[in-house]
């Protein structure tokens, strides 16, 4: 089921100086995030992805198009409408946004406080929250004392205090060492997994839609340009913005001055072979390349895991005869695509 929906999204701006253009952020989005999903939206710096995330909890009103959450077009609500959607809509941002003045708790019991919840209700859901984040011992403490990554559990308490079923997640992980990432990336698979919460991840790391998605919408110029399932999208990227993300956590085949210094340390026929969940394994390409009697060394590239599927590049430098060696390429290449060959190998 489709929880939220953009349907031809543009969002323009007014010029920032009299007589210029308006500015576009959003140019014609359509997009859609199934219910218990988790979906990451990437791009780089000014790619218009955190204002559709405003979009979406409707701190800002398209210029054209319509956005749904649960069928209902909320550009048409009223004021007060407004405000009960966004109490279904938790949001965790980049800097944590804490309230310095307030303990732990009292940032997690904020949202509750000004719903008007009583306050029996109000404390019993905070240490619930608190020991879903596993930081029922810092209930007391202020943000201060805090480290970013229990910061940014204590955004993940508020955000989810109010029991919402979509959770906006806006450069969530940016501020964190990559061992917190991790930790709060585990963190919110949880709220998904054991809340069901529906996750809408903003980032320009790639890293964390590969741990966290399910799937991916890559956005440039205020345009969705690539959409799909994460392992589709990272191994077969089609427009170059995604290669380029899909490049920063992925080897890719080796060129120019890369390649140059592979054939300077390794003698031999230099060939990369494509691998992909479900179409082969890397036993049959080392299996076939070993029949024909031809040494092999891997030399660049990987495999990579998302969600129990793996894909990924392997460029082997071959030495034997050479006929062999041509008759093993053939026969390896009958398992896995052999999508680069170094002609000077």
């Amino acid at each position: 089921m489709t929880l939220i929906r953009l349907s031809g999204v543009t969002k323009s701006f007014p010029a920032a100086a009299r007589g210029g253009a308006p500015v576009v952020a959003v140019d014609d989005v359509s997009l859609e995030v199934a219910a218990g999903s988790i979906t990451g939206i990437i791009g780089y710096s000014g790619a218009g992805k955190s204002t559709v995330l405003r979009l979406v909890n409707a701190l800002e009103v398209p210029t054209s198009g319509t956005v749904e959450i649960d069928g209902r077009d909320i550009t048409r609500l009223r004021e007060r409408d407004l405000r009960a959607l966004r109490s279904d809509i938790g949001m965790i941002f980049q800097q944590f946004n804490l309230f310095d003045s307030r303990t732990v708790a009292g940032n997690i019991a904020y949202p509750l406080e000004v719903s008007g919840r009583p306050r029996g209700e109000i404390a019993a859901r905070v240490a619930e929250l608190l020991q879903f984040v596993g930081l029922s011992d810092k209930a007391k403490a202020f943000p201060e004392q805090l480290s970013g990554g229990q910061k940014q559990r204590v955004g993940i308490a508020r955000a989810l205090a109010t029991s919402p079923r979509i959770l906006l997640a806006d450069e969530a992980t940016s501020a964190l060492d990559p061992e917190t990432t991790q930790e709060v990336l585990g963190l919110l698979r949880r709220v998904n997994a054991e809340l069901g919460v529906t996750i809408l991840v903003i980032t320009h790391e790639m890293d964390v839609i590969r741990s966290l998605a399910d799937r991916v919408v890559v956005m440039e110029g205020g345009r969705v340009i690539e959409d799909g399932a994460v392992f589709d999208i990272l191994s077969a990227p089609g427009h170059p913005a995604t290669r380029r993300f899909v490049a920063s956590i992925i080897d890719e085949v080796p060129a120019g001055d890369e390649l140059q210094a592979l054939r300077a340390r390794h003698p031999g026929r230099i060939v990369t072979f494509s691998l992909r969940d479900g179409d082969v394994a890397q036993s049959d390409v080392f299996a076939a390349l070993a029949s024909h009697g031809v040494r092999f060394e891997l030399i660049h590239g990987g495999i990579t895991d998302i969600g129990g599927r793996v894909f990924g590049h392997l460029t082997l430098a071959l030495t034997g005869d050479a006929d062999a060696v041509e008759q093993a390429i053939a026969a390896a290449g009958a398992h896995a695509p052999l999508i680069e060959e170094d002609p000077r190998g």
